[in-house]
This record gives C-alpha cells, sequence and structure tokens, in this order.
C-alpha cells in the first residue's frame, strides 16, 4: 500500500520524515524522491536489511540519514540524525521479504535453513532456544497467545515429542503431522508467526511505538501505520483512539484502509493489511 502510504503522510517537499520500519528500502525511495530540502530518517532494527536498503536508495544518498534501532530506541534515532521532530511517521509492521525468503535468517517454513527469526542476528534468543527449551504449557499459550492457534496445545505436544528440533522444514513438518491442512494456509504458519513475534519481541515493541511515535511528530505531523494482523491493528485503533479522546491528535482514518483487488492480484501477501493515519493536534 505505498500509494496510500504516502498520501498519508501527505509529503512536504522541505519536510522531515522517518520511516521507522525501512526494509530495503522502498518505501524510503518513494518518500526520499519527493523531497528537496526535506530529509528522512530510515530506520531499521535488522542491521542487514539496512545496509541493503542504504544500497537500494544510493541515489538519494544526501536525503537520507540510516538508524539502526528497534522501535523502543527510536527517541534516539531523532538527535543522532540531527532532529528534533518529524513531519511524519511511517510503520510497516510487515515481515520483509529478503527475511521472508533468505533461508539463513530461518523466517520461512517453505526452505530449510537454522530456526533462527531474530530480525538482529546479533542478540537474543533464537525460535531453536524457543521450541527446544520451553515448557510445553508455556509453548502452547505462546502459540495460542500469540499466532491465535486454535490448536496450539496439539502442536505445543508435538513439538515437545520431536525434540530436539533442528531446522525450519524439522519445525513444519511436526507441526504439519500434528494437525492437518484445514484451508488455504500452511498449518505451521501460526505457530512460525508466533514463534517470530515472541524472538523479537514485537508486542512490547509495537507498544513502544505507538508511546514514542507521537511524541516525535511535530504539530500536524502525520504517523502512518500498516498493520497485517488483527493484534497489531488493535493496538493501533486502541492507541490513536486514546490519542483523539484525550485531545493530542485527530483520526483521519474513521475505517482502515485495506488494499484494492488490483494490488491483491499483483501481491497476494497484502490482503490483510489495514492502513490507519494520525494527525497529531
Amino acid at each position: 500500500m505505498a500509494a496510500e502510504a504516502l498520501d498519508g503522510l501527505a509529503i512536504r517537499p522541505e519536510g522531515t520524515y522517518l520511516d521507522a520500519t525501512a526494509g530495503l528500502g522502498g518505501h524510503a525511495a518513494r518518500i526520499a524522491a519527493r523531497l528537496t530540502s526535506g530529509h528522512l530518517i530510515a530506520n531499521d532494527r535488522d542491521p542487514e536489511s539496512l545496509e541493503l536498503a542504504r544500497r537500494n536508495t544510493a541515489e538519494f544518498a544526501e536525503k537520507i540519514c540510516f538508524h539502526q534501532g528497534a522501535f523502543s530506541e527510536l527517541a534516539r534515532a531523532l538527535p543522532a540524525c540531527g532532529l528534533e521532530k518529524v513531519d511524519g511517521l511511517l510503520a510497516d509492521l510487515g515481515v520483509s521479504r529478503y527475511q521472508l525468503t533468505e533461508p539463513a535468517r530461518g523466517f520461512s517454513f517453505l526452505a530449510e535453513g537454522p530456526l533462527d527469526m531474530r530480525m538482529n542476528q546479533t542478540m537474543g534468543m533464537t525460535a531453536a532456544d524457543l521450541v527446544n527449551q520451553n515448557a510445553e504449557k508455556a509453548l502452547a499459550d505462546l502459540i495460542y497467545q500469540l499466532g491465535e492457534e486454535r490448536r496450539a496445545r496439539k502442536i505445543a505436544r508435538a513439538i515437545v515429542r520431536a525434540r530436539p528440533i533442528r531446522s525450519t522444514l524439522h519445525l513444519a513438518r511436526v507441526v504439519e503431522q500434528a494437525v492437518p491442512r484445514t484451508s488455504h494456509l500452511h498449518p505451521a504458519t501460526r505457530t512460525f508467526m508466533a514463534l517470530r513475534m515472541a524472538v523479537n519481541n514485537e508486542q512490547a515493541e509495537l507498544d513502544s511505538l505507538l508511546r514514542i511515535g507521537p511524541e516525535l511528530l511535530a504539530t500536524g505531523g502525520r504517523m502512518v501505520v500498516i498493520s497485517f494482523m488483527s493484534l497489531e491493528d488493535r493496538k493501533v485503533k486502541e492507541r490513536f483512539r486514546d490519542l483523539a479522546r484525550e485531545g493530542r491528535a485527530h483520526i483521519l482514518t474513521r475505517h482502515p484502509l485495506t488494499p484494492s483487488e488490483e494490488e491483491i492480484g499483483l501481491n497476494p501477501p497484502s490482503r490483510s493489511a489495514k492502513l490507519r493515519v494520525l494527525e497529531i493536534a
């Protein structure tokens, strides 16, 4: 939803903007292309992705300041880049295509790779640590709460019995044997999603984004968030409503924007995207 995201930001050529999830630089390049004297901070917690974003936006190098950090570290990005406030903040909460398609990152159940899933591979526990060390109940609770997987107990039981889980495909096979396919989704989809969210502490990081983000915006500045899961969208909706009730902001999307049929046809994973826009009062 690149076009909708940029429209939501209402980019001014002299403005300052923060792409909190730079990924490979797709949104960053589009924002920078609209700037003249303005500047963009491109942030991502994944150092590998950020380096690729730097290469992919090389033609706009003089307009972009790169910063590596999680949402909870965003307050450091502005002073590091010589800014006090920004006119717009974009956060696309989807997983980077690079992370999903690079087997060595361990995010995908479609390719053999180490069961890693860390967005920053220099720190923290891996998904292998979680599945091989957690108690069965804790594992079931994690898969149920974060993945919204109704068959979490059966999956957790199968994982514990199959330990040690050695790789992405090993885990995918264990889940698939425990719970047969009942829809177009692969049976391991929600389990992998839950593990990724747990490994990267995504719910707490989203809370940080929704707390810190509005404070980084100048008066009239806009915050655009694209979410792909109901858990995320509920948090965004509730935080935006709280800010509006407090008189600190205006909600510009009464209902979330969703991708067009044409975009879904070109990019099927976009089908679950929801975009919300907030403007600081």
